[in-house]
């Protein structure tokens, strides 16, 4: 046998001699490289690719952290040679299947999205195996090797993933009130519900006005919905609404909840919301504003979406632990945050330098937002800063004096991109060039 053809079946055994071994290895460590952008790219495909993936910040945040273990894990075996058998399914990816079972979204979506993500990924390894410096004969050996450890991968993951979202909607189906949830669901898909038989089987009545709000908690690794479900009743009681609120479950850590308003069309006090929500601890709320009618019960959900997307999309310090839809700049930041790529182009063409994610740029653009929330008032905004009220002139006469913001944007559009900043983070920034 002539050493190619040698070499061929070693790699199709699995027995792959040393040097193709060390070339597996060093594609391997070339894709690690490459994360976590890598890792973005694909979970950002396979949302907008597949129907249903972006329904929702949460999950496409889970979509994104099964991607990048899936990935990482791939890596690994390819850098190490580990045999599939021996490896263990990530606890991100069996997560993001329980999600998917319990919001009722299609198990083919799962699926579409591990053999999506199996061609995205070999794509890549193209692309590396390419560079490598070796004959064509060896890469092509090199990317038979990798390919075949691919496949076997998506083949035992998908498998197991599959099995475990099985399993969870039977048991999710089993336990909550099937029959409320799926009426709230088609009141909201604008679906035809007589709003006498609504009441009839929930008891609340669409004839009122209502505020939606979306109540979660941080903490996925265990079961929350009694927990979350008595925070509900809990803010319909402090809130003086006119009976008990509708709740139904979206997963183990999410619960949607209506409080029923009578005739009061009055918002409810942001302030009051955020003192129960840290007074409470381990939940997070969005609110909607208030809408009456089946109508009213759809836009003031859709609002409570909107302001929990930006949530969602925020850093950890940047929003409170209650945000509502009539937050300053959270209505036209959920609108933006939907294009992340157009909107940090946008942010840049705006802000200029300030849109560099560097603690200066941060400095300048915090002082700033503050400037203009305060009508440009140099006094009261460094009071509300701690600043001295020469520290802010300083600072806006270098934002101004340097040109750091194009002139031929108007003061509005760099307010509100400044808001955008303070919202999204790093989301919307660039990196500083390095030499």
């Amino acid at each position: 046998m002539s050493p190619p053809a040698s070499r061929a079946l070693s790699a199709m055994t699995g027995d792959a001699d040393p040097e193709i071994s060390s070339l597996v290895s060093e594609t391997a460590r070339r894709l690690n490289d490459q994360l976590p952008g890598l890792a973005r790219d694909m979970s950002d495909l396979l949302a907008h690719r597949i129907d249903k993936l972006d329904s929702d910040g949460y999950l496409v945040q889970l979509l994104l952290a099964s991607v990048d273990a899936n990935i990482k894990t791939i890596v690994h075996v390819l850098t190490n040679h580990i045999p599939i058998e021996h490896l263990q399914p990530t606890t991100a990816a069996v997560e993001y299947a329980l999600r998917l079972a319990q919001r009722d979204i299609p198990g083919n979506s799962l699926v579409r999205a591990y053999h999506m993500g199996q061609d995205y990924l070999i794509q890549h390894v193209y692309d590396e195996v390419g560079r490598l410096d070796c004959s064509a004969d060896t890469r092509l050996l090199v990317l038979h090797h990798i390919s075949r450890v691919v496949y076997q991968y998506i083949d035992w993951i998908s498998l197991y993933v599959i099995d475990a979202y099985e399993e969870e909607r039977k048991r999710w189906n089993n336990t909550r009130g099937s029959v409320q949830s799926s009426l709230v669901h088609k009141i909201l898909s604008d679906d035809p519900v007589p709003a006498a038989a609504f009441e009839a089987e929930t008891a609340y009545r669409l004839g009122q006005f209502h505020i939606a709000a979306i109540i979660w908690s941080p903490d996925s690794s265990t079961d929350q919905l009694r927990t979350l479900e008595e925070r509900a009743r809990t803010l319909a009681v402090r809130w003086n609404s006119c009976g008990p609120p509708i709740v139904t479950a979206i997963d183990r850590a999410t619960v949607w909840a209506w409080i029923p308003r009578g005739r009061n069309a009055e918002a409810i006090d942001m302030a009051d919301v955020r003192r129960f929500a840290e007074e409470a601890g381990g939940c997070r709320i969005a609110l909607g504003l208030p809408g009456s009618g089946t109508g009213g019960f759809r836009r003031s959900h859709a609002q409570a979406q909107a302001a929990r997307s930006v949530a969602l999309a925020s850093p950890d310090d940047r929003t409170p632990p209650a945000v509502g839809f009539g937050d300053q700049g959270v209505a036209i930041v959920s609108m933006l945050a939907k294009d992340i790529d157009e909107t940090r182009q946008w942010v840049r063409d705006v802000l200029g330098q300030l849109a560099v994610a560097n603690e200066h740029a941060t400095t300048l653009r915090e002082t700033m937002r503050v400037f203009f929330r305060t009508g440009e008032n140099y006094a009261r905004t460094a009071e509300l800063m701690h600043l001295h009220r020469n520290t802010v002139k300083y600072r806006m006469n270098k934002v101004f004096g340097e040109g750091s913001t194009p002139t031929s944007y108007d003061r509005m559009d760099v307010a509100l991109a400044l808001e955008v900043c303070h919202f999204l983070g790093e989301r919307v920034l660039h990196q500083p060039d390095h030499p």
